[in-house]
């Protein structure tokens, strides 16, 4: 898993979030399908100012991996 994903039982029921965030990766990649730039995902969301390309690179790995299996 990727470290910018992080899962917890105490956040949001354990569903894949945005490291330091509460930010579930499924609205990420919900944004991403709809040809959010990641300008425009830090406009969206201001909690991820420190997301960069490798990170979306990162997660789109990783769920493409987790579909494959």
């Amino acid at each position: 898993m990727p470290t910018i994903i992080q899962t917890n039982p105490k956040i949001l029921g354990g569903q894949p979030v945005i490291k330091g965030t509460r930010v579930p990766v499924a609205r990420v990649l919900a944004l991403i399908g709809m040809n959010y730039t990641l300008k425009d995902l830090k406009k969206e969301i201001p909690h991820l100012d420190r997301l960069t390309k490798k990170n979306i690179g990162d997660i789109l790995d990783y769920y493409k991996h987790q579909i494959n299996v």
